[in-house]
């Protein structure tokens, strides 16, 4: 009765949501957007120019942000899933996220929040305690907001397609690339006209258009309320692996069954956590199977209800395994973003220092060359939906031309381009500037073009329209149906250590690198007189390593296989019918 309960509850849900949702679910993520980028882009130079803070120190506390905001969707994954839904949770942490940039541009706009300008031949004053202070509330509020909204907004406009209709199930992985497309066209507009507003109109308005634009993101996302395929909460899921795990631990000496057709199952118990059917037995970390063998003692007690810590579904342990076999997938995601992470430190300096004028009278601002990324990553997605897919679908019979995986790992090699030019160039910008007598950096007279920056910054937006959307459609994908949330904060949990991973390594080479003379490969004030170029072949040596690492894992990864005649996702449609008939 209850199984049937469900499923009609499901058949509801099924009657909302689809194609006339997406107005208002992508019109909010390109106001989101607009607010994120419209300050993070511009982030460093706020806290070089207005907060007059040392460039390492601003690299960290900018790396440091981002790695925060990357890692609370962790804690906002959890309340999405267990509590409170994907709709609510966006609704409340946009909320947050809007009370933050308030904060921030009421700091941007009042004098005494800020250190006095930098007077000719004086020291520039930092700012002090309290200037900073309101800085690291305004980022927290940031961080606690982008917990909520970054694991649940692509997640929650995959859920408006039904997995139970076929044509609808095609449009979920078509919709994430359409999604990172609005977001990056959202990045564009962010990295040039915002950016533009803030270096030359001022802070105060920089700030101010994305908060008011926070604010319409809430308003639009509420309005659509009535049309959205809203799904209930099906409990923790932290809770549910940790059972699985204290099962399996506590029958660690328990034989195991020779059928894995004994193994305990129970479809009403699991109704409300396997809407997209029920995960069928891997024979991968069988440790945990034991979780779900059905002792003699067992055998003499009514099993409507199990004690959950003593006794788990084969559906509940096979969640556990699939959330097992993506983390080694998103471990190797976190030197991709350590790369991603100096566009906006160290790749923004260098555009500091060059000639950024287009005419005599016009120069553009140095944030904005990240248009180049957005450019690139927007024109590379829509040729990959509309030209790469379909002609790769005739040789692969895969919907998607390639699977996740495999476009994953042409991500990874562009990175490794991207790094490895990005190390060129500066050996070219330095000894232009060097040929000509510059020492200082901040020299109006530089002889070098912001735009031998273009190849880096383009490429490294080709490869994150292969490799981070690849990401996070490989997350909501392979996840289990009740934990997408969970899986969706993996993806920001890779950003999250490759930004952290950024600050351990700018923090290492800047105290090693180190000379007695005052040199170092990652100056304060100079880059000039550092090597910077050193530190990019750095992370192109890091990536070649973890490329390797990546095709390791690929190699070993079985794709999510679920009961009756659902498809084993991304694999070819006649490998599937053969193994339904088999």
């Amino acid at each position: 009765m209850e199984q049937k309960n469900m499923q009609a509850k499901r058949s509801r849900r099924g009657q909302k949501g689809g194609i006339i949702t997406m107005p208002f679910i992508l019109v909010n993520e390109i106001c989101d957007k607009l607010a994120v980028v419209g300050f993070g882009t511009n982030m460093l130079n706020y806290l070089t120019k207005q907060l007059h803070l040392p460039l390492t120190r601003a690299a960290n506390t900018l790396t440091n942000f981002n790695g925060t905001a990357s890692l609370t969707p962790l804690l906002g994954a959890f309340i999405a899933d267990a509590y409170a839904g994907r709709f609510w949770t966006i609704t409340f942490a946009s909320t947050i996220y809007l009370l933050g940039m308030i904060t921030l541009t009421i700091s941007a706009t009042l004098p005494q929040l800020r250190p006095p300008p930098c007077q000719p031949n004086q020291v520039c004053q930092e700012a002090n305690g309290v200037q900073l202070g309101i800085l690291y509330l305004s980022l927290l509020l940031k961080s606690l907001g982008s917990g909520g909204i970054r694991p649940c907004v692509a997640a929650f406009g995959a859920d408006q397609f039904s997995g139970e209709d076929p044509k609808q199930k095609m449009t979920t992985w078509s919709f994430f690339n359409w999604y990172y497309f609005v977001m990056g066209g959202s990045i564009l507009l962010a990295s040039t006209v915002l950016v533009y507003v803030q270096d030359y109109v001022g802070w105060s308005w920089g700030l101010g258009i994305p908060t008011i634009s926070m604010f319409l993101s809430i308003v639009i996302f509420v309005v659509g309320y009535p049309l959205y395929r809203i799904l209930d909460p099906a409990g923790s899921p932290y809770t549910r692996l940790l059972q699985v795990t204290v099962a399996a631990l506590r029958k660690r000496k328990v034989s195991m069954v020779s059928d894995p057709n004994f193994l305990y199952k129970n479809e009403e118990l699991d109704a409300s956590i396997s809407a997209d059917g029920m995960l069928n037995h891997t024979e991968q970390f069988k440790f945990f199977d034991k979780a779900a063998v059905v002792t003699e003692e067992e055998k003499l007690k009514p099993l409507e209800r199990p004690n959950l810590w003593r006794l788990n579904t084969i559906h509940r342990v096979e969640e556990l395994k699939s959330v097992i076999k993506m983390l080694p997938i998103m471990a190797a995601g976190i030197l991709f973003f350590t790369a991603s992470a100096q566009q906006h430190t160290f790749s923004l300096q260098q555009a500091n220092t060059m000639n950024k004028h287009l005419t005599n009278s016009f120069q553009i601002p140095a944030a904005s060359m990240s248009v180049f990324t957005s450019t690139s990553m927007l024109a590379t997605i829509a040729l990959y939906d509309r030209i790469f897919v379909p002609f790769l679908r005739k040789f692969t019979g895969l919907d998607r031309g390639i699977n996740f995986l495999q476009r994953m790992a042409i991500g990874f090699a562009i990175s490794i381009l991207a790094t490895l030019v990005a190390g060129f160039v500066e050996v070219k910008r330095k000894h232009m500037a060097l040929a000509s007598g510059l020492t200082n950096s901040n020299s109006t007279t530089f002889p070098v073009s912001v735009f031998w920056l273009v190849p880096q910054y383009s490429l490294h937006g080709i490869s994150e329209a292969f490799m981070a959307v690849g990401h996070l459609e490989f997350f909501y994908d392979q996840a289990p149906e009740s934990m997408r949330s969970t899986a969706t904060a993996l993806f920001w949990t890779a950003n999250s250590a490759g930004n952290y991973a950024s600050t351990l390594l700018v923090s290492l080479v800047h105290k090693f690198s180190a000379r007695p003379d005052g040199s170092n490969w990652l100056p304060d004030d100079n880059l000039n007189m550092g090597k910077l170029e050193n530190f990019y072949w750095l992370i192109t040596c890091l990536q070649v390593v973890n490329f390797v690492y990546y095709l390791v894992c690929i190699k070993y990864y079985t794709f999510k296989s679920l009961q009756g005649p659902s498809i084993e996702i991304g694999e070819p449609k006649e490998e599937i019918e053969l193994e339904s008939q088999a």
